[in-house]
């Protein structure tokens, strides 16, 4: 009897610490072209968890790793909102397409905190049409000070109000009276920033004791702001701004090769009443929205490695970014190319290897692209037919089932010569992974030479000059030269998810 109660507590305990969410619904008008995605709000540098998608019911489920217990970002057809996400959670989200999902409904276990959020949310909006900021910061310091005050008192009774009639759990709750502090704190440093402006930025220019105690007040646990709200990140570097871009000018100054990150590590290292939790979270964002693309030179890309490997002390926020880091600029040129589990349509396995004598190219794709059919294919076509003769394409589909690979690579890619391959579990699938492949890269290329070795980064265009001479250099030939503007279209939301999945803007930038 005691071993089956132990097996028993043992289970409970597994369970209560599960960071698997279970999420499934319908989006009533849901077109199978859209996907849902899931991102950590909280985090910094953070891709996508989870890319679900949707049959022509509006039907979709799935399950991801949820890294904490917060706030996510879920994304749609271009448009986002957040949603509050415990480990462990089974729960069902049904909305309709033209409004999902800023608008949506939550039943299971996340019900309560997300009626709760979204009650609060709801009081926001009408609350702020009824404000005019802008008056108010035309007035005197000292009435500004209580105006915010007043507004603070405001949104924490109705947090109040909220967390009795939605019985909410504590850590959504805390999350909701953090982001109340945030918004009052960005409203001051946006008054700062106004009237330091029209001192003409005068050196002496100084705010009153009341508005910097208040400003003191609501940072008491800073942080815990920091790790939790993206906006009291943008309100921390709004107030470096200033100070920043006369650093940056200074250190800069004749120097073609140095990045904004380089410079902002600096920066940092200077300012003794900054905590290393502030500085390894402002020096990520930094990092993610000004050095961290596609057309960072790899000498540049080199000194991020080094930043993040020797200055960023957190390990989760050094891991994030180093996945962001590959998903974005993929392999070092040289390194080998991983194998992959992959199939073909008859199932018998495929083997990257079966290329080594000759190069090739790999072609990412999925039947949801946005117009992969018209804008595609017809480039695609030139290109593989213009270099067939010197190398091999291996197209990688990553739909989400393989009866779904095979009806798109016989209608998309009829009579293109190449290899048809699936990874098997789509964007979970181990190709996937090992090559950083996510929702917004796709269609993406990766070019590799006769030795297996990666022979570029990867790319979303097949108009990128710099890929078509790779391509040239790989095979002896000179392609005629392609309208850049020819590409295989990407997810808009996937753009809009890669330059703010944290739903915040960069204030800080080196001239």
């Amino acid at each position: 009897m005691k071993k089956y109660l132990l097996l028993f507590v043992i289970a409970i305990f597994v369970m209560s610490c599960s960071k698997k969410v279970e999420v499934k619904g319908k989006i009533a008008g849901g077109s199978p072209l859209e996907r849902i995605e899931f991102v950590e709000a909280s985090g910094v540098a953070t891709l996508p968890l989870a890319n679900f998608g949707i049959d022509k019911d509006g039907n979709f489920k799935g399950t991801f790793e949820a890294p904490k217990n917060g706030m996510y970002v879920i994304n749609y057809a271009g448009k986002q909102n957040l949603i509050f996400l415990k480990g462990g959670q089974k729960l069902n989200i049904s909305g309709n397409s033209a409004t999902f999902p800023g608008e949506y409904v939550v039943t299971g276990d996340a019900k309560s905190d997300n009626d709760f959020f979204q009650a609060c949310q709801k009081f926001l909006t009408n609350y702020g049409q009824s404000l005019n900021i802008q008056q108010l910061a035309s007035g005197d310091e000292g009435a500004y000070v209580k105006a915010m005050q007043k507004i603070e008192a405001d949104i924490n009774k109705n947090i109040d109000e909220n967390e009795k009639k939605f019985n909410p759990g504590k850590e959504v709750v805390e999350w909701k009276k953090i982001d109340a502090k945030t918004a009052i704190l960005n409203l001051l440093v946006n008054y700062e920033m106004t009237k330091k402006q029209m001192s003409g930025n005068n050196p002496s220019f100084k705010l009153g004791k009341a508005f910097t105690d208040y400003e003191a007040k609501l940072q008491e646990n800073k942080d815990n702001m920091i790790k939790t709200s993206p906006f009291y990140r943008q309100y921390l570097l709004t107030k470096m701004s200033t100070d920043f871009q006369t650093f940056a000018q200074a250190k800069a100054q004749g120097k073609t090769d140095i990045t904004t990150s380089e410079l902002f590590n600096q920066f940092l290292k200077g300012k003794k009443d900054v905590s290393q939790t502030e500085k390894d979270y402002l020096l990520a964002f930094v990092m993610a929205q000004s050095d961290i693309h596609p057309q960072t030179p790899a000498a540049s890309t080199d000194k991020i490695k080094k930043i993040i490997e020797e200055d960023i002390k957190d390990a989760t926020i050094k891991a994030d970014l180093k996945k962001m880091l590959f998903a974005i600029n993929g392999f070092k040129i040289g390194d080998d190319a991983p194998e992959a589990s992959l199939v073909k349509q008859d199932g018998s396995a495929y083997k990257l290897s079966e290329n080594k004598g000759k190069p090739y190219m790999l072609v990412f794709y999925a039947s949801w692209n946005p117009y992969i059919a018209e804008g595609t294919m017809p480039v695609l076509k030139e290109v593989v037919n213009f270099y067939k003769s010197k190398m091999n394409f291996v197209f990688v589909n990553l739909d989400d089932t393989k009866e779904q690979f095979t009806k798109t690579s016989n209608a998309l890619l009829k009579g293109i010569p190449g290899t048809n391959v699936y990874g098997d579990g789509g964007l979970n699938s181990d190709i996937a992974k090992k090559y950083g492949v996510y929702g917004f890269k796709l269609p993406s290329f990766i070019v590799v030479d006769k030795d297996g070795k990666v022979a570029s980064r990867s790319f979303v265009n097949l108009g990128d000059q710099d890929l078509i001479t790779i391509l040239d250099k790989q095979t002896g030939l000179s392609a005629p030269k392609v309208d850049p503007a020819a590409q295989l279209q990407i997810d808009p939301s996937a753009l809009q998810q890669q330059a703010a999945p944290q739903v915040e803007k960069a204030p800080v930038e080196a001239k």
